[in-house]
């Protein structure tokens, strides 16, 4: 879009100059050599002038609303990026949080603890030896 606003202006700009260049009465317009039929009074040549000004303008004004837009797009991409990495960084520091607590928390408890080995409110802690082997068979 960008290149399709410099082109107009461009082509406007040489409009402009090819009217200016190759006209030497004041109710006709020539550009480029060829003649532009319908153009007999000062007022029309004043309106072609008005048409490639706003060609012109309309060619820039399109070349900046594309660039703003384009600008806009890559501010609001770095701040995602930014944020991203923020994001990143916090959840690495909760991680290696975590990582110290659980070594901290292994290291007080010598002995892994099993299902048997957490006592019952009102029943006796489970007898270590298994009844399997008290069998005679």
């Amino acid at each position: 879009m960008v290149i399709l606003g410099i082109v107009l202006a461009a082509v406007a700009v040489g409009v402009g100059i090819g009217i200016i260049a190759e006209n030497s009465s004041p109710a006709s317009i020539d550009v480029f050599g060829q003649h532009l039929p319908g153009v007999q009074t000062e007022g029309q040549v004043f309106a072609a002038g008005v048409l490639v000004a706003f060609v012109f303008l309309l060619g820039l004004a399109l070349s900046a609303l594309t660039m703003s837009r384009a600008l806009r797009t890559r501010r609001e991409l770095r701040d995602l990026r930014e944020e991203h990495h923020e994001s990143i960084n916090t959840l690495e520091m909760e991680k290696q949080r975590l990582q110290r607590e659980l070594a901290r928390a292994r290291s007080t408890t010598a002995t892994p603890m099993t299902a048997n080995d957490v006592p019952v409110a009102g029943r006796p802690a489970p007898d270590p030896v298994s009844s399997f082997f008290d069998r005679a068979d």
